[in-house]
């Protein structure tokens, strides 16, 4: 972690002394509409499809447009957003996604629609990486938790509330204002940014080794993000993961890859990324069992199912401020340990329930298991972020988002499978076990440290320009 004196000042960090909470909370409205924006086209793609006059297959484009930029370029944006100014990457990243976000509403036809959303998740892409470099560099190191738990709470509250706000203004104002209600939160986020943010520098174009590496490992990562939509519904399609590999390994290998690996090894954040992933893919494994089981199988409404599993972020939102400050007093590793004990805690009590749920006793557990993941994200977070080198805090930050996100993928496609697998009778249940044991693994990955590597960071390589100090 590296440490300023009290007169130390570079552009686009804060100055001594000073913390700027409106920045942070400039992170956590953009972590909630991006996260926001994953979920709740699903709701709308019937409508969207008779609307547009095509068939539901096509619609599904709509999600899988955005989703796919998001993952495929998280890599290539954080490289690239550690040589360039702070201030005019958000401004530019948020009015880009809102403009979007009303270009999708507006269209008049499903080609249309795509191609915004496509160009939409590459704004998003700037902004998930964004999110956390954000609140880092909005606040002095000893109040780092709590800035890291606006973003790491409200972020998964999105993801969320994602459905029930899609279902809502679906019901009340059709399927254009489930783009449209994000343009609001931008406008806000575009004017506190605007007056608060001080200036640091420029924007540059990437060189063309630089859009070569977004390409390669862009088609890998999108890839395996598409085999493991797709396995959602057929397990078999998780072959397609054989594919993603040769192009993934190719840039690892590269010039591309290596500061990225580098950065990791020199830091000792690979277990930290793989608790990240795992908390993601226990949660998503969890929630989707838990939503298509009570209604599914057990015959419970939609409402009751969706207040059942809001018990979830309900735990996440109480806690999320709790795990921030802890971790600011007694350290992030003890705090994120304690968070992910009390996650996996709360999954390994749904999996003795048997198949005869009532909504009280799965909602208790779900909040146990929501009170830790509240615990858990703001100071892992902070221990990430703070153990970034300051040039490349933008590097990492993407490499902790591609872990979640791709936890959130995980999830599903494993718990689908281990359900296929183990049948009717058992499925619930082993798909549950799943979901507790990815979360038990976070824990462990979290209480033992990564060995740190005494050689330096190895420098840009991808013929960029000098990182900015931000």
């Amino acid at each position: 972690m590296t440490h300023h004196g009290p007169g130390t000042e570079s552009p686009g960090r804060i100055p001594a002394g000073e913390d700027r909470w409106a920045l942070v909370a400039v992170s956590g409205v953009l972590a909630f509409v991006a996260m926001l924006d994953m979920n709740i086209v699903n709701v709308a793609l019937a409508d969207i499809a008779s609307g547009l006059h095509v068939s539901t297959a096509t619609a599904q484009w709509a999600v899988l447009g955005y989703q796919l930029p998001v993952v495929a370029l998280l890599l290539p944006v954080g490289r690239w957003l550690d040589g360039v100014g702070l201030r005019p990457a958000v401004l530019t990243a948020t009015c880009g996604f809102g403009l979007c976000s009303a270009l999708a509403a507006a269209a008049p036809w499903a080609a249309w629609l795509i191609v915004a959303r496509l160009v939409q998740g590459a704004f998003a892409a700037v902004l998930f990486v964004l999110m956390p470099v954000l609140a880092v560099r909005s606040v002095r190191p000893e109040k780092r938790g709590r800035a890291m738990s606006v973003p790491a709470t409200l972020g998964p509250l999105g993801a969320v509330a994602g459905p029930a706000v899609g279902g809502l203004l679906l019901d009340h104002f059709g399927w254009h204002a489930v783009f449209l209600v994000k343009i609001p939160f931008c406008v806000l986020a575009l004017v506190v940014a605007w007056r608060v943010m001080p200036r640091d520098g420029g924007l540059r174009r990437p060189d063309r080794r630089s859009v070569a590496d977004a390409l390669l490992v862009g088609s890998g990562v999108a890839v395996l993000l598409l085999a493991l939509t797709l396995a959602s519904d057929r397990p078999v399609w998780l072959v397609l993961v054989l594919a993603a590999v040769p192009t993934l390994w190719w840039w690892l290998r590269g010039p591309g890859g290596r500061p990225v690996v580098g950065v990791l090894r020199a830091t000792g954040l690979f277990r930290a990324h793989g608790a990240v992933l795992s908390l993601a893919a226990g949660f998503a494994a969890m929630h989707y069992v838990v939503a298509l089981h009570l209604q599914r199988d057990n015959g419970v409404s939609a409402t009751t199912t969706g207040l059942t599993v809001l018990a979830f972020p309900l735990g996440m939102g109480l806690a999320g401020q709790v795990g921030g400050r802890l971790a600011d007093r007694y350290g992030p590793r003890p705090v994120a340990v304690t968070g992910a004990a009390v996650t996996a805690t709360g999954l390994l009590l749904l999996v003795p329930l048997g198949d005869g749920w009532s909504p009280l006793e799965v909602a208790w557990r779900l909040a146990l298991a929501g009170v830790g993941m509240g615990l858990n994200g703001g100071p892992t977070q902070a221990l990430v972020m703070g153990a970034a080198p300051r040039d490349r805090t933008a590097t990492v930050g993407s490499t902790m988002q591609l872990a979640r996100t791709l936890g959130f993928t995980l999830g599903p496609a494993l718990a689908t499978a281990a359900w296929g697998l183990i049948g009717p009778g058992q499925g619930v249940r082993a798909g549950l076990a799943l979901a507790a044991t990815a979360a038990c693994f976070a824990v462990p990955l979290l209480a033992l440290p990564d060995r740190r590597r005494t050689a330096p960071v190895p420098e840009n390589t991808t013929g960029a320009a000098p990182a900015a100090h931000n």
